[in-house]
């Protein structure tokens, strides 16, 4: 077909990932079958069907008990988390005497024991930019309570990076006798903004602990822990490599983990605990921090993926994302009405440099009105295109991008009969004529030509 002449022309590139496409043939043909146009890599990965059989062989051929004991069985499930373990520090090239693994639920998990166990205090700082997942931006509240001082990096538009000028001002603002922590996404899940790794070694130096989220960088990006020493790093797997979904984790450098003040015990994370003593002993990390019985049927499934993963290389995966991702911005910026209009506003670069695989956007109609994400969502439904729309749990980006100012979001927030919900629906009512949310289209490791095209396709769809 012409357009994918002209896409090779442009991305020749792409022609060094084809191993990816057998691989889509052999382990992740349900898609085609289906007729299925997945673009929400961002939201969750999609799983091998390798992934499962030799999750499911493991299973079958092997008896696992409750780890919290020293019988056979469960000395065997103990075997397969520690190798678990293992294999994520060295997915992350972490070295296992500076850095140890956590299994949570979720990178949310994660974020939650960090929040609700540093030592925030009157004259300490929680820094965190504008573009974060709801559940940085929850540690605020952790912060607050303790009298911290929360404080917040603008980004700027059109590219919504990081204004540099205060990022600066605001690192030199660390009290070095105090407790510091900085946060912020490797890759924004609204924008797919790429931030600079190399700010957790310039945070350090000014006496901050820096907090990584990974979550939406690690599907399609290597992370070297070993060059990059963030102190804090959370994850979810399943958006990685799809399954097991309910299993997270905080890979932490062991000297942070040190300041960490969890405030109750749970079954398996206390040496001793006593009713009439009143009195009780934590367990080294990771095992305070891992409340109850882990998941141990599906923590094998982790280092399954992981080794998929590295099976295929993030070399190939990455390229393979970056040059499907040009495609898209390239053709999707150009649309336009007969009017003149541009069929869509794009949130964030219109290039790939320091960028990942997600596109956000709002559509227009002739007329430069705005049309509703749920109208476009539900559009996308009847060509089986699964995409996402919202403001993605990152409130931050979604203000800045959508133009919604403070003084609005106070006047929302002070509504009468707002003092303890306001809905989503009070929410699109009184940003009346604005947006309150964004499409976003998310590409990942199986990702094709194809899906690209039945997206632009659909969205021709949508002009006039």
């Amino acid at each position: 077909m012409p357009e994918y002449a002209d896409f090779i022309q442009n991305y020749p590139s792409y022609d060094s990932t084809h191993d990816i496409d057998e691989l889509r043939d052999r382990d992740y043909a349900r898609l085609d079958h289906a007729g299925q146009v997945y673009l929400d890599y961002t939201g969750g990965g999609l799983y091998a069907e390798s992934q499962l059989q030799k999750h499911q062989q493991v299973l079958a051929e092997h008896v696992f008990g409750n780890p919290h004991s020293s019988n056979p069985t469960s000395q065997a499930a103990t075997r397969l988390i520690e190798s678990t373990r293992l294999t994520i520090l060295q997915f992350f090239n972490a070295d296992p005497a500076e850095y140890t693994v956590i299994f949570t639920q979720n990178a949310s998990g994660a974020l939650k024991l960090v929040g609700e166990s540093y030592p925030f205090e009157a004259g300490g700082r929680y820094l965190l930019t504008f573009d974060n997942h709801n559940s940085v931006n929850g540690i605020r509240e952790f912060a607050h309570a303790k009298g911290s001082q929360v404080t917040y990096i603008p980004v700027c538009l059109p590219d919504m990076r990081v204004d540099m000028e205060s990022l600066n001002d605001l690192l030199e603002q660390a009290d070095a006798g105090r407790n510091n922590l900085f946060a912020y996404p490797a890759q924004s899940n609204f924008s797919a903004v790429q931030h600079p790794l190399e700010w957790i070694e310039r945070a350090h130096a000014k006496g901050w602990d820096v907090l990584l989220d990974a979550a939406a960088f690690a599907p399609s990006n290597a992370l070297d822990l070993g060059r990059y020493k963030a102190d804090f790093v959370p994850l979810s797997f399943y958006k990685v490599f799809g399954y097991p979904t309910g299993i997270g984790a905080l890979v932490a450098r062991r000297e942070a983990l040190k300041k960490l003040h969890r405030p109750w015990f749970a079954g398996g994370t206390i040496t001793v605990a006593s009713v009439q003593g009143d009195k009780y002993y934590l367990a080294e990390a990771p095992a305070a921090f891992e409340d109850g019985t882990l998941d141990y049927l599906n923590i094998p499934a982790v280092e399954i993926g992981l080794k998929h993963i590295q099976s295929i290389g993030y070399e190939i995966i990455h390229e393979r994302v970056r040059t499907l991702t040009g495609w898209l911005l390239d053709n999707l910026s150009e649309m336009k009405h007969a009017s003149g209009v541009p069929l869509v506003r794009i949130y964030g670069p219109l290039d790939t440099v320091k960028r990942g695989g997600a596109v956000s956007a709002n559509f227009y109609d002739q007329h430069g009105e705005p049309v509703d994400h749920r109208f476009i969502e539900q559009q996308a439904n009847q060509h089986n295109i699964s995409l996402r729309t919202g403001c993605f749990c990152n409130p931050g980006a979604g203000e800045i991008a959508l133009g919604i100012s403070k003084p609005e979001l106070a006047a929302c927030f002070t509504q009468p009969g707002h003092g303890q919900r306001l809905s989503l629906d009070d929410f699109r009512l009184c940003i009346d004529g604005k947006n309150s949310g964004a499409v976003r289209v998310s590409l990942g490791l199986v990702s094709n030509f194809e899906d690209v095209q039945a997206f632009l396709k659909f969205a021709e769809g949508l002009l006039e």
